[in-house]
């Protein structure tokens, strides 16, 4: 009688790797996972520059208002030294005097006293 050809045979432990091998998916599906993490770190790290740059424009804005509001304020001071040193009394009796008139004599100045209103 002969014999029939004999089949390879697998061990057990052969068997149990190839079915986890088969079992594995393939390595498109890591690749989508990988690309999909990479995709959404990009767009948070996008986010934050993002931001930075709103806080930075925001940031030359308020200089420039500091800067102006500085300026604003010297131009206040300046006007009001204008002004305290235009309304001095010895610069209005130069200007009084300049235009001819004089000062009135003490002893010839009268006062007029106004009684209140009743009603």
């Amino acid at each position: 009688m002969t014999t029939p050809a004999a089949a390879p045979v697998e061990t057990p432990a052969a068997a149990r790797t190839t079915r986890r091998r088969a079992a594995q998916p393939r390595g498109g599906a890591l690749v989508t996972g990988g690309v999909a993490w990479i995709v959404a770190i990009a767009c948070l790290l996008a986010g934050v520059v993002a931001v930075n740059v709103s806080v930075l424009r925001l940031n030359v804005r308020l200089s420039n208002a500091e800067r102006e509001r500085a300026r604003l304020q010297a131009e206040i001071s300046q006007f009001e030294l204008q002004s305290s040193s235009a309304a001095s009394p010895s610069r209005i009796e130069r200007a009084a005097r300049g235009t001819g008139l004089v000062s009135a004599d003490a002893t010839h100045t009268t006062y007029v006293f106004l009684e209140p209103r009743k009603p």
